[in-house]
């Protein structure tokens, strides 16, 4: 009888391991909002690029170290003037539609970008005049006038492409259900519960995927979505609470992806955009806020020191930071001054917009306590943040916190945030100074040269701009150490290429 037992139990173990090893991986990713439209040319929010990680292929990419690496391309040349830039094509690629990608297909993609009504891309690739099919697996991008940060521009989601097909088939419903050529293909999506995307078997480098879907999950309150991963709900999750990343170090369980971000953190000033700017049109009124601000005091209080306070659109470490204009101490005496020369009436009401997400919620609580002692009367209404965003394009606020998750070049941090006109400059700052120099460093191609032109706008940005930079987050991707293969990036992507379970 022993015998049989033993038998019977040997029976059922080989039977559970082939069950498994046949069983589907899942994995379970938790972010803190929903995105917006997953259409690479309208898109705009942090977690709809995490999504795109995983569904469309970019012309290139980046490494930890800021290189450039091939992705859909697998080269460029540069000509001489600066003006062609010519790339050659991953041959064997397919969309997930079983449509070959290709030098027409790439020039669609890049065409859509720079001309369909509504495109967040046109001003990432302001500079290209046309696209040119050179052959196959050839195209030339034709410049306006020589563009440095270009490369940089198609690592993210200007260098998505799109399955031409399914997008003129679709029309502006594309974003509901993306074609594209990335390793894995869309699924479903159920708004504010759950985008799921499933492994592309024809995937170009399908060696490499070892997972077999992926469920993103938003869940905005952080405290419940790291609950989730230690009770085994999620595998993997971005932006904890600063104040738990020392407890998730120490869970043998889980495993940190880190970097400091490329982005910001800060606060947008409406001076421009409807009736809801005349409280800033003093340029006074600006930088007696911004000198209202103690950023070391946020990064101690509401992060535990975790992060880095900042005052500019790329992070002190950055190769780009303005070294000769620090993070300035916060200045009472000159903020109570500068209101009482423009001669405005305290306390200084200001409609201040906040995405619903707690820590955030808190940045902004510490703000209103600290610009209450120069004379303001920050009103916090927290928003969801895809509403915020519509609310700020419409000109509905006087503050707004508002992140950006970072570009490889710094032509992404700022231009089309204080460039005149630009869709992400929500306040309508505009300065012919500052859009000359913009303009500028566009053209020039050396780190010094372009550095020296943003140097000479630094200081104004900084007193009267529309954005108060205020801290650089230190990017924290907690994961089960059940998974294996994960590397962070600057930019805050969840990659999933080459990731898989343990065994």
């Amino acid at each position: 009888m022993k015998s049989v037992a033993r038998f019977a139990i040997a029976a059922l173990a080989l039977s559970a391991s082939v069950a498994a090893a046949g069983a589907q991986t899942t994995l379970r990713i938790g972010l803190a909002e929903d995105p917006d439209v997953l259409d690479p040319t309208l898109a705009r929010t942090y977690v709809g690029r995490i999504v795109f990680a995983s569904i469309c292929d970019k012309l290139f990419d980046i490494d930890e170290k800021l290189n450039v690496v091939p992705q859909l391309a697998l080269s460029s040349d540069i000509s001489a003037d600066g003006k062609q830039v010519t790339i050659k094509l991953r041959p064997g690629v397919k969309f997930h539609d079983g449509e070959a990608f290709d030098a027409e297909a790439a020039k669609y993609s890049l065409d859509r970008h720079m001309t369909m009504q509504g495109s967040f891309r046109k001003p990432e690739l302001s500079a290209v005049d046309k696209v040119e099919v050179v052959d196959p697996l050839t195209i030339r991008l034709v410049l306006k006038a020589p563009f440095s940060p270009l490369i940089a521009q198609l690592t993210d989601r200007a260098g998505m492409m799109v399955s031409p097909k399914a997008a003129k088939d679709m029309g502006d419903k594309f974003g509901q259900k993306p074609v594209c050529a990335g390793p894995y293909k869309f699924v479903e999506r159920v708004q504010q519960d759950r985008i799921v995307v499933e492994k592309f078997a024809d995937y170009w480098d399908k060696g490499n995927i070892h997972i077999d879907r992926i469920t993103y999950t938003p869940i905005p309150d952080s405290t419940v979505r790291l609950a989730n991963l230690r009770a085994g709900q999620l595998d993997m999750l971005e932006r904890p609470l600063a104040t738990d990343i020392k407890d998730i170090r120490a869970n043998p369980r889980l495993k940190v992806g880190s970097a400091l971000e490329l982005g910001y953190q800060g606060m947008t000033i409406n001076v421009g955009k409807g009736d809801a700017a005349k409280v800033f049109a003093d340029k006074r009124i600006r930088e007696a806020l911004a000198l209202a601000i103690d950023r070391k005091s946020i990064n101690d209080v509401v992060f535990n020191g975790e992060f880095v306070p900042g005052n500019q659109w790329v992070n002190p470490q950055h190769p780009y930071y303005q070294q000769n204009t620090p993070v300035p101490p916060r200045d009472l005496a000159r903020a109570k001054k500068l209101i009482a020369d423009a001669g405005v009436k305290t306390p200084i009401a200001i409609h201040f917009m906040v995405p619903n997400n707690p820590e955030t919620r808190q940045v902004a609580e510490v703000i209103q306590a600290m610009t209450a002692e120069a004379g303001f009367d920050m009103k916090i209404r927290v928003t969801e943040f895809a509403t915020s965003l519509n609310e700020a394009e419409a000109g509905r606020f006087q503050a707004y916190m508002l992140a950006w998750s970072g570009r490889t070049d710094p032509d992404g941090n700022i231009y089309s945030f204080a460039r005149t006109g630009q869709p992400l400059n929500y306040g309508a700052y505009s300065d012919a100074e500052v859009d000359a120099a913009l303009d500028a460093a566009r053209v020039k191609t050396t780190l010094e040269d372009r550095k020296a032109i943003y140097g000479k706008i630094t200081p104004k940005l900084i007193a009267e701009g529309g954005v108060v930079y205020l801290y650089h987050r230190r990017i924290i991707i907690p994961y089960t150490e059940k998974l294996e293969g994960y590397r962070q990036m600057p930019d805050g992507l969840i990659r999933v290429v080459g990731l898989k379970f343990k065994s």
